[in-house]
């Protein structure tokens, strides 16, 4: 890579990256928990602990289809032989059991063996007193009155032994983790019926400007159709927040500040954009960078990082409700999403980490970059064979919008780089896209 002659004189000016981020957040906390129901748990990170109240399997149980016995009434199925799937076995010999009765899962009197019998019990039902092997049924006649017993099983083979998987007093997951459907059934399994978690940040995306007009039209001189608001909406969704779109708010002070009021009622976190730069129309900044009464009021800070550069945070209302001020370019606010309202979204989510998974990938093609900003450009990143990644910059500057649209990373330079060579290692963040 090659470094700038001299990038501090640009530098100078903005406030770098990583220093405003940790300004930001560190005047952040996680929303309060709250105990909800298993199922409404699920997409919440968790607030503590989760520990076990009970064993999982709760009884010892069987595990498979087949005969209940005990392993010392199998001893006469000769072991001169071995499989590594079927245990030890002589396929001239066999032992024959008295079938002594039927166990489903939903049996629930205990029963016990006696030397010579077996039950015939369904995977799930509860393992009679004394059994320690369940002889799968194909491994035998499936006799109904007494059973012949073709192979030995070893012991405990067939069996789930109480609190095999999950015992009592176990810590299942802790703060901070994610509640997904597989743990959702851990806890149940385990007895939980409710968890404490941080509940999803309700966030509300407002669009400012006289010059945005609504989609389904095309744009005219002195009109830009609001894409910002409805991506945003849906980046925040895909962040975990459950998101509201307010829409278009004109570039009226009054009604700027009543709606924004308004919103604090409802909202964990306003994101605006537009408005934030220092022209003329920027009716956003002027409003917001003026503390009123208790209403709390918004920094605005060129930051070095591209696209975009100007950042807006702090709060609004009475309840002083976090508000984060994007770009109203809208690839610039996309990436501004990324950089700085996803991490505050997880943030007050209780999530761990913040910011986006990175790694280190092998560049493919030769970019330039500004010296003095940290460049996020759209790119496709792919696994190499034998391990690692490689990583495919896609359209940035001015056409950042569309690279984004195919992108599943961010290709990252750094403040001193402008040119970064085809065959270099850069980094990398990954995104998330379902896809």
């Amino acid at each position: 890579m090659t470094a700038t002659a001299d990038p501090e004189a640009a530098a100078n000016e903005l406030k770098p990256l990583a220093e405003y981020l940790g300004s930001v957040l560190r005047r952040l906390r996680a929303l309060p928990p709250l105990d909800l129901d298993l199922t409404q748990a699920h997409g919440n990170v968790l607030a503590a602990d989760v520990i076990a109240p009970h064993p999982f399997p709760a009884f010892d149980q069987a595990a498979i289809d087949g005969y209940a016995a005990r392993w010392e009434d199998l001893a006469g199925a000769g072991r001169i032989g071995s499989h590594p799937s079927f245990g030890q076995f002589d396929s001239g010999r066999s032992v024959r059991l008295n079938v002594v009765g039927d166990l489903g899962a939903a049996s629930w009197r205990p029963v016990r063996l006696t030397p010579g019998t077996c039950f015939s019990v369904a995977a799930g039902a509860p393992l009679p007193l004394g059994a320690d092997v369940v002889v799968p049924v194909h491994w035998t006649d499936q006799g109904m009155a007494a059973v012949e017993i073709l192979h030995a099983p070893k012991r405990g083979s067939g069996v789930r032994r109480a609190g095999e998987e999950l015992a009592v007093g176990q810590v299942l997951a802790g703060p901070g983790t994610y509640v997904s459907p597989p743990m959702v059934a851990t806890f149940a399994a385990a007895g939980i019926g409710h968890v404490l978690v941080r509940p999803s940040p309700r966030v509300v995306v407002v669009a400012t400007g006289d010059e945005l007009v609504d989609v389904g039209r095309p744009s005219q001189p002195g009109q830009v159709v609001d894409a910002n608001s409805h991506a945003l909406t849906a980046a925040a969704v895909e962040a975990g927040a459950m998101a509201y779109r307010i829409g278009i708010c004109d570039d009226d002070p009054e009604g700027l500040r009543g709606l924004l009021e308004d919103q604090t009622l409802r909202a964990d976190l306003i994101i605006t954009t537009g408005g934030s730069g220092t022209g003329p129309g920027d009716m956003l900044r002027r409003v917001l960078s003026r503390p009123g009464s208790g209403r709390g009021s918004v920094e605005f800070t060129d930051v070095a990082i591209s696209p975009g550069t100007c950042f807006g945070f702090g709060t609004a209302g009475g309840e002083e409700v976090p508000v984060v001020c994007l770009p109203g370019e809208p690839g610039a606010a996309l990436i501004g999403f990324e950089v700085l309202a996803r991490p505050v979204i997880q943030l007050l989510a209780g999530a761990e980490p913040v910011f986006r998974p990175g790694v280190k990938a092998h560049l493919l093609e030769t970019v330039s970059s500004p010296g003095g900003l940290r460049e996020f450009r759209p790119a496709h990143v792919a696994e190499r064979r034998g391990g690692g990644y490689t990583v495919q910059p896609l359209a940035g500057g001015p056409y950042t919008l569309s690279g984004l649209a195919e992108a599943n990373g961010l290709l990252v330079l750094g403040e001193r780089v402008t040119t970064a060579a085809a065959g270099s290692t850069v980094d990398v963040l990954l995104l998330d896209r379902r896809r």
